[in-house]
């Protein structure tokens, strides 16, 4: 057979599965794997209704997707994860596309339909867990302190976005990897910082709920919290690092009001589906001990920002604030850093450079250590 006549029975099989204008067009399989759980997720251009079921014997998880037509090949199974074998596909009626999932063992699931929100259109996202409970980020062995003192202090630092979510665009690059750069970095750098330690919310390329990373600095019982991000926007132009704090009663300035909806957005764009819900009600409680934490984290703010001055051109000379759901630790100081414009051509250019990204380690770091030298009574409270 020529291929002209091969790829002519394959272009009038599509037509016949296309059922003419009323066929689902899945574009594409994505997936993500975190420590905690695989999620798939397909990019259809519109919206579908979905049967799932699972079978044992051995174990499956099966989609039915009615007047639906997969227009990109299937993934290999050394992709799929710790929980997935292979995924396979079939026609159990003309018109249903079944995707089966063999698995590796018995999991927990969740599934649903995320409407379209920034670049994305329609995605049927689905996660994967063990079926054993998994109650958060596991409390990691405390190393024994170098300095006498009964615990390290531990700093939480969070790398924005991730996964689904890319964060701000620059022209080569994705927020949500430079970001993951810099983080570990600089937990290398507090690692080795005497009465220090630092754990990092999330350490590869999958997306955490923001809820979910205050519920780690509680769990953790961290001293700190510190989320490392890069900022966008339309006029490329723009430039500078920032450091933000929580506001209890509103924006400091339209452009923290506007960088905080957008921040806020990214729960929306990250997926967070059926299983996260738990943490983020179990998260939404503020009390009062909130205006002592929100005045501390002003002041570590400042002793950043002042750092960050020393490095390179700051959008704003003060700590601006904004209500900032990664930032409602109810007692934990928390600050969010807008490492430069990645949108910014000269700025991108220097978060993609390891030397940079030291140096704005070294400036969290010492404004970090500044905090703490004139805050003694935080080793106190440990």
């Amino acid at each position: 057979m020529t291929p002209f006549i091969r790829n002519l029975l394959i272009f009038g099989l599509l037509i016949c599965q296309w059922n003419d204008a009323f066929a689902t067009v899945i574009n594409d399989i994505r997936m993500w794997h975190a420590p905690d759980r695989t999620r798939i997720v397909l990019d259809m251009d519109e919206n579908v209704e979905f049967r799932e079921f699972t079978l044992e014997s051995p174990h499956r998880f099966v989609v039915d997707l009615p007047q639906a037509v997969l227009a990109r090949s299937l993934p290999a199974p050394d992709a799929m994860g710790q929980f997935i074998h292979r995924m396979r596909k079939g026609y159990p009626t003309a018109n249903v596309l079944r995707v089966v999932f063999d698995l590796e063992k018995p999991v927990r699931y969740a599934i649903q339909i995320l409407k379209p929100v920034d670049h994305y259109r329609y995605r049927l996202v689905m996660d994967f867990y063990s079926r054993e409970p998994v109650t958060g980020t596991v409390q990691p062995e405390r190393q024994k302190p170098r300095d006498g003192r009964a615990k390290d202090l531990l700093i939480l630092i969070d790398p924005g976005h991730g996964g689904e979510d890319p964060g701000a665009l620059g022209k080569n690059t994705y927020e949500k990897t430079v970001v993951l750069q810099i983080a570990k970095k600089l937990k290398e750098k507090v690692d080795r910082e005497p009465g220090m330690r630092a754990e990092l919310t999330r350490k590869g390329d999958y997306y955490v709920g923001l809820r979910k990373r205050t519920g780690i600095a509680r769990r953790l019982k961290a001293d700190l919290f510190v989320s490392i991000h890069a900022d966008g926007f339309k006029d490329k132009s723009v430039r500078g690092a920032s450091v933000y704090a929580l506001s209890q009663r509103g924006a400091t300035s339209e452009s923290a009001r506007w960088l905080a909806d957008k921040e806020n957005a990214s729960d929306l764009i990250g997926g967070v589906i059926l299983a996260d819900k738990e943490d983020m009600l179990a998260n939404t409680m503020i009390d009062m001990s909130m205006t002592k934490t929100v005045q501390e984290s002003l002041v570590l703010g400042r002793e950043v920002l002042d750092e960050l001055k020393k490095i390179g051109a700051v959008h704003s000379r003060r700590v601006e604030q904004a209500g900032f759901a990664v930032l409602k630790s109810p007692d934990i100081p928390s600050i969010l850093v807008e490492t430069a414009y990645i949108t910014n051509s000269k700025e991108e250019k220097l978060l993609r450079s390891a030397k940079h990204q030291h140096r704005i380690g070294d400036a969290v770091l010492a404004g970090i250590r500044k905090y703490i030298r004139n805050n003694p009574t935080i080793y106190a409270n440990r």
